[in-house]
C-alpha cells in the first residue's frame, strides 16, 4: 500500500476505517445480547438507521485517531481495542449483574487497583485471554503495517470534520433531537437493559452521557413544594412510650452482600450460620430490608438509607453518588438532621475511600470525619488476601462511639462479604451444604461461612453495646443479595421471585428499651424515620412524609411494591397511595434536580 498514490492510500484507509466502524458497532451490539451475533444481526435489520449512524460515529472517532498521530494505523488500532474492551466489559457486567455498561461505570477506572481485587474471579478466563490476544495483535499490526503519513493540512481538515460530526451526533442524541427520534431512537432510561438492546450500545451509551436522575414532575414550582411542606408539617408528632433520658448514639451498619442463606429452599446446611441473629430476632425490632439493588451498586442502597430519597423515582441504572451528589455542595440527610441536633457525624468504610466518590459525597451529606482503609493499617483480616473483617469493623465503630464527647451518628459500611467468594479467603469453611450443583458447593459454603462470621460480629456488637455509657441504638442490614452463580438462585426457584431476591436481613439492637415490634419489610429510605421513632427523636416534615408513604407502601422498589402491613405485593396503587407518591416525587425532584425549596421547609 505504501507504493500507491497518496489519494489512493487515503481512499483505502477510509474504506478500512469505515469497515472497522461497522464491524465494531456490530460487536458492541452482540455484547448487548450476551455475544449473540445472530440476535445482533436481527437488530441491524430492524433498526438499520440506528446501526448505520452509530457505525459512522465510530468511523469518525477512528478517523480522528488516525490523523492525530503520524502513523495512520496506530490511533485506530488503539481506539478499536478500547471499543472491544467496552464490549467485553458490558458482556461481563450483564453476566454478573444483569445490566450493561454505563458511562459512569468508567469513573471506577481511577480505582483500578481496588477493582482488580473486587472483580477477581468475575471476569472469565476466556475474556481475559481474548483481551491479551487483542492487545498483542494490535502491537504486531502497528509494527508491521507500512507507514501511511497524511500531510498536515489534510490531517487538520479531517480532524475538524471528525470532531464536528462526532460532536453533532452527541448533541442530537443527548438532546433527544427529532432527527434521531425519526430513526426510532428513544432514550429508555427507566429500563437500561431494553435501552441498550433496542437503541444499540452506541446510542444508549451516548444518551446516558447527559442523563438527569429524574424527569421534572408536572406542576413543579415553589408554591407546589410549599403546599406539600405545609401538609406534612401540620401532622402531629407521635410520642414514643419510653425515650432515653439523653440523646442516644445511632449506629448504621450496612453489611456488604448479606442476606439470610437459610431462606434458600433446596439446600441443607450442617448448622445454622445465623444463630445469634435468628435467636435475637423475636426479642428486638427486626424484619427485612427491600433492597433496590441485586448483586451490586451498594452506593444506591446507602443513598436511600442516608437521604430518605428513593431509587424508585430515578432512572434505571443511575448512581446518584457519581452522577449528581458529587457535584452538589449540600444535600439534606439523616446526617445533616442529626448534626443540627448536636450530633457528631462519623463515617467508617474499611476500603478505598474514593469508591463511588465517597470521599467527596460524605462531606456533601454532612459527615464530619471519614475513616477508610488507609486509616486502619492494623485492622484485622481473617487472611492476608481477605477484606477487613466485620468484627474488626465493629470494634473500630465501638471505639469511635466511646471516644465521642457527645451523641454521635456513625455510619459503617463493611467489606468482609464482598465478592469473590473464594474458598479460604476468610479462613476455613466450617459449614457444609447439601444440594445444588457440585461445582457451586465451594462458592456457596464460602459465602455461608462469611455470614457466620458476620453473625459472630453481631453477637460481639450486642456485648459491647452494654459497655457504652450513652444510650446507643444500632441498625443492621444487608445492602443487597450477593452475586452468587446464577444457578444457585435458579435451583432455589428464585428467578421468578423478585421480592426474595431483594430482601436482606434487618435487625435493630440497643442498650436501652426499644420493644420488639416487628419491622416487616422496609425500603432503606424508611430507615431514618424508623430509627427516629425507636430512639425518641422528633420527626422533621420530610420524615413525616416518609412515614405516611411507609404506612401505605413499606416496600417501594422498581422490582416490587409491598402493601400496607406487609400484606402482600401491590398490583396497582390506590388514589391515596398515588397522591403520596406524587408528593414524594415532587420533593425528591426538588432536592436532587430542582431549586431545593424543601431544604428549608421540611428539614
Amino acid at each position: 500500500m505504501s507504493r500507491l498514490l497518496p489519494s489512493k492510500r487515503l481512499s483505502y484507509l477510509l474504506i478500512i476505517l469505515l469497515a472497522v466502524g461497522f464491524g465494531l458497532n456490530l460487536f458492541l451490539q452482540a455484547a448487548s445480547f450476551r455475544m449473540d451475533v445472530l440476535h445482533a444481526l436481527k437488530w441491524v435489520s430492524a433498526y438499520p438507521w440506528l446501526y448505520c449512524t452509530g457505525s459512522l460515529f465510530i468511523f469518525f472517532i477512528l478517523l480522528l485517531s488516525s490523523v492525530i498521530v503520524p502513523n495512520a494505523y496506530a490511533g485506530p488500532a488503539v481506539v478499536s481495542a478500547l471499543f472491544v474492551l467496552l464490549g467485553i466489559a458490558s458482556d461481563q457486567k450483564l453476566a454478573t449483574r444483569g445490566e450493561p455498561l454505563f458511562p459512569w461505570d468508567l469513573m471506577l477506572l481511577k480505582n483500578a487497583e481496588g477493582m482488580s481485587k473486587i472483580t477477581s474471579g468475575m471476569i472469565s478466563p476466556l475474556a481475559i485471554g481474548a483481551a491479551v490476544l487483542l492487545v498483542a495483535g494490535l502491537v504486531v499490526m502497528i509494527i508491521k503495517l507500512p507507514k501511511n503519513r497524511i500531510r498536515l493540512s489534510l490531517r487538520v481538515t479531517l480532524a475538524g470534520i471528525s470532531v464536528g460530526l462526532s460532536a453533532w451526533f452527541l448533541v442530537l442524541v443527548t438532546g433527544q433531537s427529532p432527527v434521531v427520534a425519526a430513526m426510532s431512537y428513544q432514550n429508555i432510561f427507566w429500563n437500561q437493559k431494553v435501552n441498550y438492546t433496542q437503541n444499540g450500545f452506541v446510542y444508549a451509551f451516548a444518551g446516558n452521557l447527559r442523563q438527569s436522575l429524574m424527569d421534572k414532575p408536572e406542576g413543579y414550582s415553589r408554591e407546589a413544594v410549599e403546599a406539600v411542606a405545609a401538609k406534612y408539617s401540620a401532622l402531629p408528632d407521635v410520642q414514643v412510650e419510653a425515650a432515653p433520658e439523653e440523646q442516644p448514639n445511632i449506629l448504621f451498619m450496612m453489611n456488604e452482600a448479606f442476606f439470610d442463606p437459610t431462606r434458600l429452599p433446596g439446600y441443607t446446611l450442617s448448622e445454622d450460620p445465623l444463630k445469634f441473629i435468628h435467636g435475637v430476632a423475636g426479642q428486638t425490632p427486626s424484619g427485612y430490608l427491600l433492597s433496590p439493588e441485586f448483586g451490586g451498586n451498594t452506593a444506591n442502597v446507602e443513598f436511600e438509607a442516608l437521604t430518605g430519597l428513593s431509587m424508585y423515582f430515578l432512572g434505571d441504572g443511575t448512581i446518584p453518588y457519581q452522577q449528581r451528589i458529587v457535584k452538589m455542595s449540600s444535600l439534606p440527610s439523616i446526617v445533616s438532621i442529626l448534626k443540627d441536633r448536636g450530633y457528631e457525624a462519623l463515617a467508617l468504610h474499611p476500603f478505598d475511600e474514593t469508591f463511588y466518590n465517597r470521599n467527596h459525597v460524605y462531606p456533601v451529606l454532612g459527615f464530619d470525619r471519614f475513616t477508610s482503609e488507609k486509616d486502619l493499617p492494623d485492622a484485622d483480616r481473617l487472611t492476608p488476601e481477605g477484606y477487613v473483617s466485620d468484627k474488626a469493623s465493629v470494634q473500630e465503630a465501638v471505639r469511635q462511639l466511646q471516644a465521642a464527647s457527645g451523641p454521635a451518628f456513625l455510619h459503617l459500611v463493611t467489606m468482609q462479604n464482598h465478592f469473590p467468594f473464594v474458598k479460604g479467603v476468610n479462613g476455613p469453611n466450617t459449614i457444609t451444604v447439601q444440594g445444588g450443583l457440585p461445582e457451586q458447593k465451594d462458592e456457596l459454603e464460602t459465602y455461608i461461612q462469611d455470614t457466620k462470621l458476620t453473625d459472630e460480629a453481631m453477637a460481639y456488637l450486642q456485648q459491647e453495646l452494654v459497655k457504652i455509657k450513652r444510650p446507643t441504638i444500632a441498625v443492621f442490614w444487608g445492602d443487597h443479595l450477593p452475586a452468587l452463580s446464577a444457578g444457585i438462585y435458579t435451583a432455589a426457584g428464585w428467578d421468578q421471585e423478585p421480592r426474595l431476591k431483594h430482601e436482606t436481613k434487618l435487625l435493630v439492637l440497643a442498650n436501652f428499651e426499644i420493644g420488639k415490634e416487628p419491622l416487616g419489610t422496609l425500603s432503606p429510605a424508611f430507615l431514618g424515620p424508623a430509627v427516629f421513632r425507636l430512639s425518641g427523636q422528633t420527626l422533621p416534615a420530610f420524615y413525616k412524609l416518609l412515614e405516611q408513604v411507609r404506612a401505605e407502601i413499606p416496600g417501594l422498589s422498581k422490582k416490587v411494591l409491598i402493601g400496607p402491613g406487609d400484606t402482600g405485593i401491590l398490583k396497582e396503587l390506590t388514589p391515596e397511595q398515588q397522591v403520596l407518591l406524587n408528593d414524594y416525587r415532587l420533593v425528591e425532584y426538588d432536592l436532587l434536580e430542582g431549586e431545593k425549596y424543601a431544604e428549608s421547609l421540611m428539614f
